[in-house]
């Protein structure tokens, strides 16, 4: 069987929750029997990755990729041509959109793999009110064009299945479940000078829906009141400029896996007080290293928080105020055996198991 994905979050963003999927994809696919693996992206010609990928012959740089009219013409002109032509038996698209568009090719299952639908739900980053417009418009039609074309629909956790069949009811039968992988780190730790000795962790500034600010306003207010940690958030301070340069919280950004590895192992909890999330990874990871997590009540939260972590109300300045105070009281626990217990529903083994019964399905 010879399988084709979309390596494009890969080029981009090889660090992203996206990108360490996709990867984790890739590893499970190049494992399989009888199966040939052909990793599709643009990548400027001088790129490391571009030995390994099927590219057009046109490149771009990678900070532009996202462009729509760059987009239409890898989807509509490339992609539809180097199914044909290399005989790929299945497509799978890895990044919520980007199924071939045009007539299409009965020889060729197609897979869409939907993180979220949070591009059509949310207020998401944007450097302006009209380019947050024009996106908008955009992914609405690519991820409905996706949607519609694909043979199967992969999603994270119940909850974004949920989301997909109430926004496309036609699609329903269509949709699996496929949970996400969470590898073990396979960097050991590195040295991050700029930790403080005891900290709370957050993974993941850039959208609103992860809820930094009203976040940070509490911990604020609790810390002129009572002895809290620091706080380290994995992001870029330019998410919340007001913050760069407030006392006690440290910004780590462009880090490699070695250091997210030292930040998630030696954080007193990790905090999730996101109100929207499709999967929620860094909770994930956190249990893996025996840390601890808080996380906000909702949306896939729900399926992948353990009982016995802390929850608290993303929408209420009191129950996050309530929350704190008592994990700021009453730390938790490290290094705890029901926390690797946990994580282990979500390791290569599971995923492999569940990636390979869907194929089977499309075959």
């Amino acid at each position: 069987m010879h399988i084709g994905i979309d390596y494009r979050p890969v080029s981009v963003a090889p660090f992203s929750g996206i990108g360490r999927q996709v990867k984790g994809l890739e590893a499970v696919l190049q494992g399989r029997d009888n199966t040939q693996l052909s990793l599709l992206a643009v990548v400027p010609e001088d790129h490391p990755l571009r030995a390994k990928v099927t590219s057009p012959e046109w490149t771009t740089p990678l900070a532009g990729l996202q462009q729509p009219h760059k987009r239409l013409r890898f989807e509509a002109g490339f992609i539809p041509r180097a199914l044909a032509d290399n005989k790929i038996d299945l497509y799978i698209a890895t990044a919520n959109m980007g199924l071939p568009i045009g007539r299409k090719n009965k020889n060729t299952r197609l897979a869409l793999l939907l993180h979220d639908l949070f591009q059509l739900t949310e207020d998401n980053h944007h450097t302006s009110k009209l380019k947050a417009s024009v996106y908008r418009v955009l992914d609405r039609l690519s991820i409905a064009w996706s949607v519609y074309a694909a043979d199967q629909i992969w999603c994270p956790s119940k909850f974004t299945a949920e989301q997909v069949k109430n926004k496309f009811p036609a699609v329903s039968k269509k949709v699996r479940v496929l949970n996400n992988l969470v590898s073990e780190f396979t960097a050991d730790t590195e040295p991050l000078e700029q930790l403080p000795q005891n900290y709370w962790l957050i993974v993941g500034t850039r959208e609103p829906r992860k809820n930094i600010k009203l976040f940070i306003q509490v911990w604020m207010m609790l810390r002129s009141q009572m002895s809290v940690p620091d706080l380290v958030l994995v992001g870029s301070s330019d998410d919340c400029p007001e913050y760069r340069h407030a006392t006690g919280i440290h910004w780590l950004s462009g880090i490699t896996e070695g250091q997210l590895h030292t930040a998630y192992r030696n954080a007193a909890s990790l905090w999730q007080p996101s109100y929207a999330e499709g999967f929620g990874l860094p909770v994930i990871e956190a249990l893996s290293v025996g840390t601890p997590v808080v996380t906000a009540l909702g949306s896939a939260l729900d399926e992948i928080t353990p009982e016995f972590s802390p929850r608290f109300d993303p929408y209420s300045f009191a129950d996050l105020e309530k929350c704190m105070r008592e994990v700021g009281a009453h730390p938790l626990l490290k290094n705890q055996i029901h926390y690797t217990q946990w994580s282990d529903q979500y390791t290569y083994a599971a995923y492999q198991k569940r990636v390979n019964q869907l194929i089977l399905e499309l075959s």
